[in-house]
């Protein structure tokens, strides 16, 4: 076998060997030196990318999450003599490797987390640099703002501009090293479409990443190199800094050749959030060809990824929504669509100008992010209302293991009012909101002083200018996201407790208490009646006011938090993926949810299955949230069938549908284009349908691909919610 030694990894050596310096400048030695050794190739689609090693590791993680230096057991076992020597340097790489998963946590915050009511600060989070500063103005641009903002902030800060130096000069490193594989790839390769390719490539890096790319090719190339080794994170506003390349006088055919390469390549990397289209601050249309040629590649390629999300506005041109609702027909569930003339002002809210709240896009599964200005968590944390109701009813106590984990409310069987209630309920969720926070703040307190990225510092606005690292407040904005989630399942039950326990007395709070403690067995009447109890999602008043004060308080308490990184807490929902897994840990709820259950709601909106009276209804119990009052990304799903849907009607009523969504001021629309009977065979005979694609939360995915409770969820949506 041959030896491993870890310890002689030249990132950990160059980090290690500088122990002197400022954790930020060994940082960027590190890097510098790892842009001599990573592993670079043009892959099967001829554009460069940017691996740490031969195991694909991405390159960025080395500095932005920690060091490259890791163990392997089998080395241990193989050199037993080894240990104490890389044991030694493991340790003393600890501090600057440290996650969630190393942070010493208190017990409340793990009973918390573990019984599924909240996490907080679990992840350094997605983040939108700007790489139209490399495309555009080419590191050499970037160096001249390192000199000016120099002689600017002159008070101990050459150590932080000579940290990002070094991540420049790794990027001009990898620069050249690109230009001198495409040479050698060109003068071995037979086939003459590919030759021509790696000669461009080689022309393009014998300019960029120093000087602006000069067409579209070019910038494609820079872009992905530098996208790579930035870790394949959100592109952001592909369409709007990539412009000037795109619109320079350039053949037809290379512009779409390059582009069909780059999306093969997003498709690859499982790259996530690509936004097109927007405003600008005088509410000017930003779309260009560049928009258009991007959902037309969506429509041919028909891939699940990049997850790509779209800015719609007054001014957005009606031949943009044509080219939405044909992209959507094709059953990919994108793009997904935000509304400007609610997440502007919403950003507005917390003081950010109109000059840069147009400037925002998505990121990850749709966090909402400024454009190479902000670090604004993406995400921080979240908090489960469903669980938090279970808590109120629970005094504190974890329903599913009786281990008491929160804050007592009081016990809920005395209770002789409604309001006693929502109070208890409304304490454990600040509780909760106060946990998630908290812990998000440790981690950001941490990263800020272990975890610096000089190379996102010279990508972000504010860090160059203030001398201040991306990581600790650097960022013109530092606001954070705290999500929430199964907000329909306690706003149901929130409504039936009121109604049968409070208004009409059908039922005590005793006798509720323990039927949701039998799991609702030996309680047939009782299920039936709460179960069957008005729903959010059909246009009833009570319910849709109830579930909407309930989040709304939420977002209030979340503003009362301040993030580490000097900004405060806003709210939204993304579910994605771990709807099923926060629904198994909820116990009996009063909506009828039953202990073992999978299924909770996996947006803002209704319970899948409960929205029973079409979407003009659903859409119009949504809008009583204040959608001005979230600052991520806040997922409105709706479905359509895949034959209604792809009809001249069906393509009118969605556009109809989601102009009065936003007109009444919603914030974001997702579709899902399917055919139910199709996802339910899917579940029988997966081999049948390996491309079926479905939108969860915030991103598409394969149906086949998803955990069984997921494609419950889906398919629980998808039969109820199909009218046009």
């Amino acid at each position: 076998m041959k030896m491993k030694d870890y310890s002689r990894d030249p990132v950990t050596v160059a980090f290690y060997e500088n122990e002197g310096l400022e954790r930020a400048e060994r940082v960027g030695l590190a890097l510098k030196e790892g842009a001599k050794t990573f592993k670079i190739s043009f892959g099967d689609h001829i554009l460069p990318q940017v691996f740490a090693n031969e195991d694909g590791e991405r390159a960025c993680f080395l500095f932005s999450e920690g060091l490259s230096f890791r163990h392997d057991d089998d080395f241990y076992e193989d050199h037993p003599e080894e240990r104490g020597r890389i044991d030694a340097i493991r340790n003393k790489t600890l501090p600057h490797r440290m996650t969630s998963q190393t942070l010493i946590r208190t017990n409340i915050y793990s009973d918390l987390a573990d019984a599924g009511v909240l996490w907080g600060g679990g992840w350094g989070g997605h983040s939108n640099p700007d790489f139209g500063r490399i495309i555009n103005l080419g590191t050499d641009g970037i160096r001249e703002m390192i000199n000016k903002y120099k002689a600017i902030n002159t008070e101990d800060a050459d150590w932080f501009y000579r940290a990002c130096e070094y991540a420049l000069d790794a990027v001009d490193i990898l620069g050249d090293r690109f230009r001198a594989l495409a040479e050698e790839k060109a003068a071995e390769c037979g086939d003459p479409a590919d030759k021509k390719r790696y000669e461009k490539a080689a022309e393009a890096f014998s300019v960029v990443p120093r000087k602006p790319a000069y067409d579209f090719t070019s910038a494609c190339h820079v872009f992905w190199m530098i996208f790579t080794f930035d870790g394949i994170d959100s592109p952001g506003r592909f369409d709007q800094f990539m412009k000037r390349a795109y619109e320079i006088p350039q053949p037809r055919e290379d512009v779409l050749d390059a582009l069909e390469r780059l999306w093969e390549c997003f498709h690859d990397t499982r790259t996530w959030n690509l936004c097109l289209s927007g405003s600008d601050e005088n509410w000017n249309d930003d779309t260009n060809g560049l928009t258009y040629d991007i959902l037309a590649i969506a429509r041919e390629k028909k891939y699940q990824t990049p997850n790509i999300t779209l800015r719609v506005h007054r001014n957005t041109p009606e031949k943009l929504w044509d080219a939405i609702a044909d992209t959507l027909a094709t059953g990919i569930g994108m793009p997904a669509l935000y509304n400007d003339e609610t997440m502007c002002p919403a950003l507005e809210k917390i003081g950010i100008p109109p000059c840069d709240s147009h400037l925002y896009c998505m990121n990850g599964c749709n966090q909402v992010d400024i454009m190479g200005k902000s670090h604004m968590g993406l995400e921080d944390g979240e908090v489960v209302l469903g669980k938090c109701l279970e808590l109120a009813l629970h005094n504190g106590v974890d329903a599913i293991n009786g281990k008491k984990i929160s804050i007592p409310t009081g016990d809920a069987r005395k209770f002789e009012s409604y309001e006693e209630l929502e109070n208890a309920f409304d304490q454990q969720v600040e509780y909760a909101t106060f946990i998630a926070c908290s812990a998000s703040n440790d981690a950001q307190h941490i990263r800020a002083a272990f975890q610096p990225n000089p190379y996102r510092s010279c990508l972000i606005e504010g860090c160059l200018e203030r001398g201040i690292d991306y990581r600790n407040g650097g960022p013109l904005y530092n606001h954070g996201q705290v999500l929430a989630e199964a907000i329909a399942d306690a706003g149901d039950s929130l409504w039936a407790i009121k109604k049968l326990v409070f208004i009409e007395k059908k039922y005590t709070m005793s006798e509720l208490i323990d039927a949701l403690d039998a799991n609702f067995e030996g309680y047939d009447q009782l299920y039936y009646d709460f179960s069957h109890c008005e729903k959010f999602g059909n246009d009833i008043k009570e319910v849709d006011e109830i579930t909407a004060r309930a989040l709304n308080r939420f977002f209030t308490i979340l503003k009362r938090h301040h993030t580490y990184r000097g900004g405060v807490f806003t709210g939204g929902c993304s579910p994605f993926s771990r709807a099923a897994g926060y629904g198994i840990r909820i116990a009996a709820l009063p909506n009828g949810k039953k202990k073992g259950e999978s299924l909770i709601a996996d947006s803002i909106a209704a319970v899948p299955g409960c929205d029973t009276c079409g979407p003009t209804a659903h859409i119009k119990s949504v809008l009583n949230y204040n959608h001005v009052d979230s600052c991520s990304g806040f997922i409105f799903q709706t479905k359509f069938d895949k034959k209604v849907f792809n009809t001249p009607k069906g393509k009118e009523a969605f556009k109809t549908l989601a102009k009065a969504f936003f007109a009444g001021g919603g914030q974001q629309y997702t579709v899902n284009v399917v055919n139910p009977a199709d996802l339910l065979d899917a579940k029988v005979h997966p081999e049948r349908h390996r491309d079926l694609i479905v939108r969860v939360g915030g991103y598409s995915d394969y149906f086949v691909n998803l955990e069984e409770g997921l494609q419950d969820n889906v398919i629980a949506r998808s039969i109820v919610d199909m009218g046009v």
